[in-house]
């Protein structure tokens, strides 16, 4: 049995960026350990969700638990840090968020948690956070260095495919849409030149298909930020294995003898290329 740490910035991003990898890992019998920096504290709340007077970050510290459990997470750390907000914010400048951590502090408690669990690959995210968030680009830099100090080899910057989005609005002003959206459904709006890498950055797909019914099940723990008319649940599930049966890394390390990053944690990764 191998271990898996995925490290993430806030509740949802574990389900969104790395679900399926962490339960095909699980499906096949290795320890996936979750690890998110902050409680998610200054996300945007759906309205009605909350109950008078419930805290965002307990809710989302509640929903992060219920959502592991589809993804066949074994254990849930938090680091303990405040959520920064998005890039530009006031907020960025508090001296008690993770943007304002020290790099070094930070690293040492999440290596503290690799060497506990004598992992065997991380996840982390891209050095741009995947789009450019605080919280995520603090997740590149405390992991690199975690794993570092850890002696963890085997490292996996999850990212976003641009050329792949490129692909799809290139089609789709072309007239060949390949999907049709239900009524009322639009692609969400993304900066194509920030968002993700090009793909000849990227070294490894997983092909997590067989498993996008579980991301979509830990999504919907997610209520106090992913509503029914979100673009990630009100397409039909069979697109939503379409859209989000693929997650794209940087991986970096040794590699087996199929060129997959993670010894015997049996995802299936293939080199892009």
């Amino acid at each position: 049995m191998a271990t898996l740490v995925c490290f993430h910035a806030h509740p949802d991003d574990e389900a969104i960026a790395t679900g399926g990898t962490m339960r095909m890992a699980a499906d096949a019998g290795h320890r996936v350990v979750l690890v998110v920096a902050t409680r998610g504290e200054r996300g945007e709340i759906m309205p009605g969700v909350l109950e008078d007077g419930e805290q965002l970050a307990l809710r989302r510290t509640a929903e992060v638990h219920r959502a592991a459990v589809e993804l066949g997470v074994a254990r849930v750390e938090f680091l303990g840090y405040v959520d920064s907000g998005m890039m530009g914010e006031p907020t960025n400048d508090e001296a008690w968020t993770f943007w304002q951590a020290d790099v070094e502090s930070a690293a040492r408690r999440l290596a503290a948690i690799l060497e506990e669990e004598a992992a065997d690959a991380l996840t982390i995210y891209d050095d741009n956070g995947g789009y450019g968030h605080p919280d995520h680009i603090q997740v590149h830099r405390v992991g690199v260095r975690a794993a570092e100090i850890a002696g963890v080899e085997r490292v996996l910057e999850n990212s976003i495919n641009r050329t792949a989005l490129k692909r799809m609005s290139a089609a789709r002003a072309g007239g060949e849409v390949g999907f049709e959206l239900p009524e009322g459904v639009e692609l969400p709006d993304l900066d194509e030149a920030t968002f993700g890498v090009e793909e000849d950055v990227l070294t490894h797909v997983a092909d997590v298909t067989s498993v996008a019914s579980a991301k979509r099940a830990a999504l919907l723990h997610h209520r106090s930020q992913v509503a029914d008319d979100h673009f990630f649940l009100a397409i039909p599930e069979e697109m939503f294995g379409a859209a989000f049966g693929q997650e794209w890394y940087i991986g970096h390390g040794p590699v087996d003898d199929e060129g997959s990053p993670l010894r015997g944690i049996v995802a299936p990764f293939a080199p892009v290329g």
